[in-house]
């Protein structure tokens, strides 16, 4: 017995100076609770840091500024369903996206996130997360030198690519050209390079530390059935709002649009541009709408429907 025992003892002898030695030759090792932290870190957003700057917003292409006429009361409305969509399911983030290019979802975009910042002081940030065609900038008359493409690009901080309007502060507070409650990320300058940019970790980083600061967030991005960003994107979304085009966008090309968000939460359709009652059966009919597309033109909606 005493020879097996002194085997054992020198096989544990054996054991434990190659675990040491092991531990010479190995770097200093980083606690796991710190790798941990690490990875789950966010960026910090200081809000108070955020730039300001003259914005020049096109009135005409913005009814939500407006206190009263047909075309502010169409995104009242929305404002009110989707608060009541809200109160079902949490709903904060909402990407706007459309099935074809000029149905209008920038501009329903917009309006939505006035709408939403002018009710009852609601702090709301619109991003332009449309990297192809970027036009929210033009609609409020803001820069563009900086912006989420930036950002998820690792050139830019959160800081950077926000900005809020400077001449918010020189009108009454609720007038009607009152933005004090909405701070805007721009596109950025963008260019074939961005592509691949919308599928980085660096957009969910980004929405984890601003989504703390703000009641609404509304989400341009670009039409579904020419490229695949939207998608893409929607997976840091609580929901997806479509724009269709009444008149224009097929009923198919609709229903495609809906088929490539199968995985995320719809509210539904936006139809824009309704001019009159139609009676063909390829278009595809809901109740809101004002404006013709992307040129910023507005439309009479159809009473009709």
């Amino acid at each position: 017995m005493s020879r097996i025992h002194e085997a054992l003892q020198r096989a544990e002898l054996e054991r434990n100076s190659t675990i040491e030695l092991a531990n010479d030759l190995l770097p200093e090792s980083t606690p796991i609770s710190f790798i941990e932290e690490q990875a789950t870190a966010v960026p910090e957003a200081d809000l108070d840091a955020v730039a300001r700057f003259p914005w020049n917003p096109s009135m005409a292409s913005l009814p939500a500024l407006s206190d009263r006429g047909e075309s502010v009361e169409q995104f009242r409305r929305l404002r009110s369903r989707i608060y009541q969509l809200r109160a079902q399911s949490e709903l904060k983030t909402i990407l706007v996206s459309s099935g074809m290019p000029s149905e209008g979802k920038s501009f329903v975009a917009a309006n939505l996130a006035i709408a939403l910042a002018r009710n009852n002081d609601r702090s709301v940030l619109l991003i332009d997360g449309d990297l192809r065609r970027p036009s929210g900038h033009k609609l409020l008359g803001a820069p563009n030198k900086v912006g989420l493409r930036d950002y998820l690009a690792g050139t830019a901080e959160l800081t950077d690519i926000m900005q809020c309007d400077s001449t918010s502060a020189e009108v009454a507070k609720g007038s009607q050209r009152d933005l004090s409650n909405l701070t805007f990320i721009s596109a950025g300058r963008c260019d074939d390079t961005t592509v691949e940019l919308v599928g980085n970790h660096r957009i969910e980083e980004m929405m984890s530390s601003l989504s703390v600061h703000f009641d609404w967030i509304v989400i341009d991005t670009p039409p579904i059935m020419a490229v695949t960003d939207a998608v893409d994107i929607a997976r840091v979304a609580d929901a997806v709002l479509l724009v269709a085009r009444g008149g224009v966008t097929p009923f198919e090309v609709a229903q495609r649009a809906q088929a490539a968000f199968n995985r995320s939460r719809i509210l539904g359709f936006v139809l824009n541009a309704v001019t009159e009652k139609q009676s063909g059966k390829n278009y595809y009919y809901n109740y809101y709408g004002e404006k013709d597309s992307d040129d910023e033109t507005p439309r009479k909606k159809d009473k009709g429907r």
